[in-house]
């Protein structure tokens, strides 16, 4: 592998912008570290990368369209005592201001768009057939503060014969003893015209973190970001690195709610990248 070129991750909770955050706290706002859809002074409309706690009753535009979040407060770049304690929480089924129409394992789950559950403390997620005598590795609750110390590189390296490229992810910080996955997101995963279903970055796609929160995780791709033009291209634009609140892994699909149903990113990439990189078929 040659062409090698490092990446930091950034703390998110955010997925698209709809829903607008993967995580929630007790009375069911979102807690939003992304990009945040504001109303700017001159009118327009702006979705800068920063932090706020929005409703659940935010305006829901088509898919491919922002609107204005109803803001419930801002949350400073450094957390206050109070708000590092907030106790992070699933979405509920069915999921509040979705517009995304992608269902994310058509296989195995194919009805996820009419199932109903409640919201869910992250340590108190229903992991399916668990029993206590079995020793689940994760039992204090998971506070925004937790979460936000999170910390990843990523090393991307093309192949000599371009046809491949290996991402070479390393994390701190991250939840201790806990199932991860990694999915790309590709260009036209949220192309509003004909959008495709997010993958793994490689299949198996999981790690799991040590006591610390410490983990590594590697994969090859092929023929990751063919050149602009090429007939059916859909180059990997962006990595997201998921915690697994069910604590399973699904294959050949990130997850089966999604979008904070039982996946919730917890780093990624500010915006789009790789554009330096060309591979072929």
């Amino acid at each position: 592998m040659d062409n090698e070129k490092l990446f930091e991750l950034s703390v998110t909770t955010q997925g698209p912008t709809y829903p607008p955050s993967e995580v929630m706290d007790a009375q069911g706002n979102f807690i939003v570290i992304g990009r945040v859809n504001r109303r700017a002074s001159d009118g327009a409309l702006r979705s800068d990368w920063s932090s706020a706690v929005v409703s659940a009753s935010s305006a829901v535009p088509a898919f491919g369209e922002n609107l204005p979040y109803d803001i419930v407060r801002e949350l400073d770049e450094t957390l206050t005592p109070a708000d590092e304690a907030i106790v992070l929480h699933t979405l509920p089924l069915p999921l509040p201001c979705n517009n995304y129409p992608m269902v994310f394992a058509p296989q195995q789950c194919p009805d996820a768009g009419s199932l109903t559950r409640p919201s869910y403390p992250l340590h108190e997620v229903p992991i399916p057939d668990l029993r206590p005598e079995d020793g689940p590795k994760r039992k204090g609750p998971i506070t925004l503060g937790a979460w936000c110390r999170a910390r990843g590189e990523l090393a991307v390296s093309i192949a000599q014969d371009r046809r491949s490229a290996a991402f070479d992810f390393a994390f701190s910080g991250l939840i201790p003893d806990s199932l991860y996955t990694v999915m790309s997101l590709r260009q036209r995963d949220l192309d509003p015209s004909g959008p495709t279903r997010p993958g793994p970055l490689g299949v198996p796609n999981v790690f799991v973190t040590d006591g610390y929160g410490d983990g590594r995780y590697q994969a090859v791709l092929p023929n990751p970001f063919p050149a602009a033009g090429t007939p059916g291209a859909n180059r990997i634009v962006n990595v997201v690195v998921l915690w697994m609140s069910y604590q399973m892994n699904r294959g050949g699909a990130i997850g089966w709610f999604g979008l904070g149903g039982d996946i919730h990113a917890q780093l990624k990439l500010r915006a789009g990248s790789f554009g330096e990189f060309v591979t072929l078929p």
